[in-house]
């Protein structure tokens, strides 16, 4: 997550870049006076693994999983790539580029540096750039995903700059894999799975989310984030095992939605008026538009998070710290917020901790208190998923740092929408109710469907009506 802006400003005091390794153990943070590595293994303390104060003005730092090996760029050389060895304290290698350095990516096989309208692919064990993809759509942000997976190893990235069209690149056999038409607007987010076979995408309308499968492209799933409001979504990122796939936007809630496929289930006898009457309902969308009838086949969130800001930047993470899943959301405002995630019950998480980006700490008490903070923090208790035993996800890429040591050896050798925080009910800028806010926007396309379908049937009927008149 990239703080600065075009003129060099940090985002909040210090702060220029944060961003989670590729196995989320932990999180790198670049600011005006150097860097910062912290260890993601504790949720009562965010400790300090390196820190370095010899280059000013990172903008940005990316960690190769638990090795020594990090890219950096400055902002006083914005065209120029460093690869150190933060641990030795030495410079590997530089390169130099065309323009600005807007994203890198790595992974254990690949180096990829985002220029604007240009994509550099190196092989990460000699920094010898293999491919070059020219002449790309402009991509001010830098958008673009890699995957960690050694088998899977796709490059993503937008393929149109007026649509959302996601171009998916074979790293290791240097061709286009595939195009995917994603969605109608330009793109907002990418992010791949641990395995490297499935992607998300999100666009700049930031309603709809959605899965494929990769490199095949084929549609796997669809979740509406919301119904009301067009929102930036900032990031999106899946759990370790793909079970999980978290949404942060520049609102106060972040979605976290589940990746399963329920099973048909054989149809059954309505016996309650409730029930007939949602057998009509569903039997009623056949008669509706297309695109009221998608929103039916969309997912909805399995867990939500309440932030206790609007409008900042900010970047998610699922990870598992102490054998439970958390959610982990750095933002702008110089803060890292740790919530637990209850895997079988979902619900709104609880906050459990939240750390200063300096390495300072803040209970959860004082998170309450603060008065620096725009909106009113939601806590529940949480016991459910400690209760019912440690969820310890599978973590297929998850490799040993041998091959990171060995890799270590070789080298050695981017406007808050309007209404946030509405309730989609009764449209109040902070409804007072808690039943009556985000969460109940099933109930109010509900209502919505109903009202046009009652309408759609009064209006056959009157024509009907005056048909029979006329005879």
């Amino acid at each position: 997550m990239n703080l600065a802006s075009q003129s060099g400003e940090a985002g909040a005091g210090q702060l220029l870049f944060a961003n989670f390794n590729q196995d989320n153990t932990s999180l790198a943070v670049g600011s005006k006076s150097g860097y910062k590595f912290f260890s993601l293994s504790s949720v009562d303390k965010l400790e300090q693994i390196y820190e370095c104060t010899d280059t000013e003005d990172v903008c940005i730092v990316e960690r190769l999983f638990s090795s020594s090996l990090v890219a950096i760029v400055s902002l006083k050389a914005p065209r120029k790539l460093k690869v150190c060895h933060f641990k030795k304290g030495t410079e590997i290698c530089n390169y130099s580029y065309s323009n600005t350095i807007l994203a890198v990516k790595l992974n254990r096989q690949r180096l990829i540096v985002c220029l604007e309208e240009s994509l550099y692919i190196h092989n990460i064990r000699d920094m010898k750039v293999l491919h070059t993809i020219r002449e790309t759509p402009p991509n001010p942000a830098g958008l673009c995903a890699l995957s960690i997976n050694n088998d899977n190893c796709y490059l993503a990235y937008p393929g149109s700059a007026t649509i959302g069209e996601v171009q998916v690149f074979d790293t290791i056999n240097l061709r286009a894999a595939n195009m995917i038409p994603a969605h109608d607007s330009p793109l907002a987010a990418l992010a791949f799975d641990a395995s490297g076979t499935k992607l998300a995408t999100a666009s700049e309308k930031g309603t709809v989310i959605r899965v494929f499968s990769i490199p095949e492209g084929q549609k796997l799933f669809e979740f509406r984030r919301g119904v009301k409001r067009c929102v930036s979504i900032c990031s999106l990122a899946f759990s370790m095992d793909g079970m999980f796939l978290s949404a942060s936007s520049n609102t106060e809630t972040v979605h976290i939605f589940k990746l399963e496929t329920v099973k048909e289930k054989p149809p059954e006898e309505p016996t309650t008026w409730t029930g007939y009457f949602g057998k009509v309902l569903m039997a009623s969308t056949s008669y509706l538009p297309s695109q009221v009838t998608e929103m039916f086949n969309q997912g909805r969130a399995f867990a939500t998070v309440r932030l206790p800001f609007c409008g900042h930047k900010n970047i998610c993470s699922l990870a598992t710290i102490q054998k439970i899943p958390r959610l982990l959301v750095g933002a702008s405002d110089g803060y890292l917020y740790m919530y637990n995630l209850d895997p079988q019950e979902g619900g709104e998480c609880a906050l459990m901790r939240q750390h200063r980006l300096d390495g300072s700490m803040e209970t959860t008490s004082e998170i309450v208190d603060s008065a620096s903070h725009d909106c009113p923090l939601v806590t529940q208790t949480y016991g459910a998923a400690a209760a019912k035993g440690a969820y310890v996800p599978s973590s297929p890429t998850r490799l040993g740092k041998g091959q990171d040591a060995n890799l270590e050896g070789n080298l050695c050798g981017g406007s808050l929408g309007a209404g946030v925080g509405s309730c989609t009910l009764c449209f109040h800028q902070r409804c007072p109710l808690p039943a009556c806010h985000l969460e109940k926007e099933g109930l109010f396309l509900a209502r919505r469907v109903f009202v046009y379908w009652c309408s759609q049937v009064l209006a056959r009927l009157n024509l009907f009506s005056s048909f029979l008149q006329r005879k």
